[in-house]
């Protein structure tokens, strides 16, 4: 006889839509239809430039989630920062400088390799 195996949504890591639906700010949130638009209006805040939020939503739909958070973090990690939204903006641009600065090529036996390249 088998163990039938159950996880919670804790520990899966998933919210209940209870909680969801607790926090959600009828007020702050209610033209937010889309989870990118969340994403970005919620990066303006924390680097309170609430004024350009639609350049943080464009870029929360245009641009990889993983360089986002590399330079959000990278701001979050900085000490005395003047103005996070500058820094910011830096960072996610070398991030896509370093990014665009790989290629990748496929082997034959189907796997990829990074190599990198310099631009003339």
């Amino acid at each position: 006889m088998t163990k039938k195996r159950t996880r919670s949504f804790q520990q899966i890591g998933f919210e209940p839509l209870k909680n969801l639906l607790n926090n959600f700010d009828n007020d702050r949130d209610k033209y937010i239809s889309q989870e990118f638009q969340k994403y970005g209006y919620d990066l303006a805040c924390e680097l309170n430039d609430l004024k350009n939020k639609s350049l943080y939503i464009k870029l929360a739909k245009e641009t990889p989630r993983g360089l986002l958070e590399s330079a959000r973090n990278y701001v979050k990690d900085a000490y005395e920062v003047k103005n996070p939204a500058a820094l910011f903006l830096w960072k996610l641009k070398q991030l896509k400088v370093e990014k665009d600065d790989f290629i990748t090529k496929k082997l034959k036996d189907g796997k990829t390799e990074k190599l990198k390249y310099k631009k003339t």
